[in-house]
């Protein structure tokens, strides 16, 4: 029962963030032809724009995996004492950037949120790269 709640919320999640970053995106398209500032400056709101799009998606991550662990105790974290909602975004941000570090890791029920969190979080981070390089060379030009 404890696998079907988790694949239930990694997909909520995945689609969830999907939309998050797609309409992130797409506002911050949207804005950068009507502000009023050279190109360097636009570039630097896609990046601050992506940025925050990236921690609100680690924070949704993060906010699961307390609620499945201490809410519902389906699954934990292991390697060190996981109490505070830091912790969670500690590891939260270490899955989604796929750094994997090692110093925690899931255990049980969250282990495959912390998958689909690592497949996810790549994709994101290459949308962003993509999208990042095709604003640059829309203005590089007004340069």
């Amino acid at each position: 029962m404890n696998t079907l709640i988790e694949f239930g919320l990694a997909m909520f999640l995945a689609g969830l963030v999907v939309l998050i970053h797609y309409e992130s995106l797409r506002l911050t398209s949207e804005s950068l032809t009507q502000l009023h500032v050279p190109p360097r400056q636009r570039i630097l709101v896609v990046i601050c724009a992506a940025f925050v799009a990236h921690l609100i998606e680690v924070t949704l991550y993060a906010a699961s995996y307390m609620i499945l662990d201490q809410g519902f105790g389906i699954g934990s974290i292991g390697g060190q004492p996981t109490s505070v909602f830091y912790d969670y975004f500690y590891y939260s941000l270490v899955t989604y950037t796929t750094l994997g570090i090692g110093d925690l890791y899931p255990i049980e029920g969250l282990r495959l949120l912390t998958g689909m969190e690592s497949l996810i979080g790549l994709m994101m981070i290459t949308w962003t790269a993509s999208f990042t390089y095709l604003t640059m060379e829309k203005f590089w030009k007004l340069h």
